[in-house]
């Protein structure tokens, strides 16, 4: 299998939605089709949304997502506030919504400034979570679908890494956002749920369009790849993956956005069920749930 070489920075896509009125919500009406995939900004005309990447912190991403039709724009959590001024900035863009994944602070903390910079800021998040993100206005569940402008999100519960995580999956688009259930050849730790809470997470994500294009929340996949090559060194789609993001790195490149496709064939946590993964930690007749939490489990003494 190919593996993909992400552009640097900005990509645009196509969808179509509205955000959500204020507090109601919609659980996935119909909306009009429009052509899918994701392409580089800049190469289409009407563009019917943008999304732009950028680092924060020291390796978390900032992203926005800009639906061009009505101008609204949102950021996918909030680092900090500083990086995404910029890019807005650099943009032209007004930033009108906080799509959130999880309450962990270097997630949220650029909530409450950027708020006092856009007043109607309106923050979506997991209602699972919303007595730990106190300034959320619109809480969201499996199913509901958060809106940015004219640009619609699913989303999908996937509990591991904190017990109210959430992924938003543009799927009009084929974009979506996973926070830190699933990196480039890695996921996130679980550190409020089993591994088998974590697992069947991944499997919902798996689940997606292979073109699915994949935003996590931080620059992981170096380290990811030195790990996944101990559990599959033989893995042709992995080793020439391994090469891939030793090269971006060098170059001062991201390695993101990732595809389902790509992490199905390399990503050794989204491999559980394959006979070589087994094999190779010991455990070829064990449940896939089983191998994961063994694979995980070495990845945090790794």
């Amino acid at each position: 299998m190919r593996v993909e070489s992400p552009p640097a920075f900005g990509y645009a896509s196509t969808a179509d939605a509205r955000r959500p009125g204020f507090p109601s919500l919609d659980e996935g009406a119909p909306s009009p089709s429009r052509a899918g995939g994701v392409i580089h900004t800049g190469n289409v005309a009407p563009m019917t949304i943008a999304v732009h990447q950028f680092l924060c912190l020291t390796d978390n991403y900032g992203v926005l997502v800009h639906d061009p039709a009505t101008g609204a724009t949102a950021t996918i959590d909030a680092p900090e506030p500083e990086p995404i001024l910029a890019a807005l900035a650099e943009r032209g863009w007004t930033l009108t919504d906080a799509l959130i994944t999880h309450h962990h602070a270097d997630h949220i903390q650029g909530v409450p400034p950027l708020r006092e910079r856009f007043p109607a800021l309106k923050v979506t998040g997991p209602a699972k979570e919303a007595a730990r993100i106190p300034f959320l206005d619109i809480e969201v569940r499996e199913g509901n679908v958060a809106r940015v402008g004219a640009l619609r999100a699913k989303v999908i519960e996937t509990p591991g890494h904190t017990l109210g995580h959430i992924a938003y999956n543009f799927d009009e688009d084929g974009v979506a956002f996973c926070g830190d259930t699933l990196f480039s050849l890695g996921c996130g730790r679980c550190f409020e749920a089993p591994y088998a809470v974590m697992w069947s997470s991944l499997l919902k994500l798996a689940a997606l369009p292979g073109e699915t294009k994949v935003y996590c929340g931080h620059e992981y996949t170096a380290a990811n790849a030195r790990f996944a090559l101990t559990i599959e060194p033989d893995n042709a789609a992995l080793v020439g993956r391994a090469e891939e993001v030793k090269r971006l790195r060098g170059e001062n490149r991201p390695t993101l956005p990732t595809t389902i496709a790509a992490e199905l064939a390399a990503n050794p946590f989204l491999r559980a069920e394959e006979p070589s993964v087994k094999a190779a930690v010991g455990m070829p007749n064990a449940d896939p749930a089983q191998v994961f939490g063994e694979i995980r489990s070495r990845k945090d003494r790794f």
